[in-house]
């Protein structure tokens, strides 16, 4: 069917695509053919293709030279996590602002005091009749500032263990209880946002699966972020909205200029990012420099391989298992030596900042955001453990097994 999936969206892509169209309207056609995402459900943007027919649809996509769908976090991580988990109503209700572009989200899982233990997290979640009250800070908020709802993961019940007294929310961020303070980074850009909720008002039918079932939906969520074959990232991603009245082309032009290492490393960009800088500068020419080039082209095979092998045990309609922590972990390390080897080819070029280095600053400022990719999605060290005792089997860190049956209102914080 492969063939005749690629005539069909090539031939709909001829005749609709037009870089003068209202970006708004552009996403909306997309949505309602099924084109937006068609590995995803008729209905919510997609067609339920294959993922080898879902790729023959974006082949024929960029064959035309159209633009894609929206990307961000709605379609990265809440997507997914809602096509897997949401009753009818809510998927009628949330999908189709995801898949046209018309609301942005955010993820509300970390804590200062609830990092890489996630599960210690204290943001309470109190019921009052048909709606809950929360009260709590979360951290590292990408995108925020412009969101209208955000994915919370909040404890509904202390005095069960950790794991099990979480429940997992879809709420409202534009109210009076919710206090969004953005942080700057040392990019210059204002990605992250720290996250207080003062009283703040969710209803009961916007909590995401069962009581207490939080960690479970929570886990598939982060399983989709680390997943790099996830069909709501690449090209295209942004953590702002979007003016829908504007045209596509201008769209476009605004997404390909604008420099921030996050977008970067969400798209894949790098990657030709360092091919510039190998031409520019003839990484080749040198020995060492060239070992180190095919070290990293290998690594870059190892994950392509890695990935067809794990997205081969995921069954239709199925999310990604505790295996795509391995490529999380290869991903953070093709992203240092990406770094290493395009800086130190660059000579003194390496040290400078701004739109007037080599390739107009858009390496440097991926360069700068790095270290955030052995962090953000779960840092290097807990996939290493999710590794070693979901993966290989191996015995959980002393002590973690004593504290799983302990209710989380005895034990020790900070």
């Amino acid at each position: 069917m492969t063939t005749a999936v690629f005539d069909e969206a090539f031939e709909w892509y001829s005749e609709q695509w037009a870089p003068d169209l209202p970006l708004g309207e552009w996403w909306d056609r997309l949505a309602t053919a099924g084109w937006s995402f068609p590995k995803w459900p008729t209905g919510y943007g997609g067609r339920g293709l294959s993922t080898g027919d879902a790729r023959e649809a974006e082949r024929a996509r960029v064959a035309v030279g159209a633009y894609g769908p929206p990307k961000g976090l709605a379609t990265f991580l809440v997507a997914p996590t809602l096509m897997t988990y949401g009753a009818p109503e809510q998927l009628d209700r949330f999908m189709p602002g995801i898949v046209r572009g018309t609301d942005v989200w955010c993820q509300l899982f970390s804590e200062p005091g609830a990092g890489s233990d996630l599960a210690g997290l204290a943001t309470r979640a109190v019921l009052d009749g048909d709606e809950w009250i929360v009260n709590g800070q979360k951290v590292w908020n990408s995108g925020a500032q412009y969101a209208k709802f955000g994915i919370l993961m909040a404890r509904s019940d202390p005095e069960q263990p950790k794991h099990k007294g979480i429940s997992y929310f879809m709420i409202d961020m534009n109210q009076p209880g919710v206090d969004i303070r953005p942080l700057r980074e040392m990019t210059g850009d204002i990605a992250f946002n720290e996250v207080f909720f003062s009283d703040a008002r969710v209803s009961d039918a916007d909590r995401l699966g069962e009581r207490g079932e939080g960690w479970r939906i929570g886990m598939t969520t982060l399983s989709h972020e680390r997943d790099p074959d996830n069909a709501g990232s690449g090209s295209g991603f942004m953590f702002g909205g979007s003016d829908l009245g504007g045209t596509v082309g201008a769209y476009a032009a605004a997404v390909g200029g604008h420099v921030d290492g996050f977008a970067l490393a969400m798209s894949g960009g790098a990657n030709q990012l360092l091919d510039n800088v190998i031409d520019e500068f003839d990484v080749a020419a040198d020995p060492v420099r060239r070992q180190r080039l095919m070290q990293l082209y290998t690594l870059r095979k190892v994950s392509r391989w890695s990935t067809e092998r794990s997205m081969a045990t995921v069954k239709a309609g199925g999310q990604p298992g505790p295996e795509v922590s391995t490529l999380k972990v290869i991903g953070a390390e093709i992203s240092r030596r990406t770094r290493d080897l395009g800086l130190e080819a660059m000579g003194p070029n390496g040290m400078l900042w701004g739109n007037d280095t080599p390739t107009g600053g858009q390496f440097h400022a991926y360069c700068m955001f790095t270290p955030a990719m052995s962090i953000a999605g779960g840092s290097d060290e807990v996939n290493r453990n999710i590794i070693g005792e979901r993966v290989l089997g191996l015995p959980r860190e002393p002590g973690e097994a004593e504290q799983r049956n302990q209710p989380w209102s005895s034990l020790p914080r900070n």
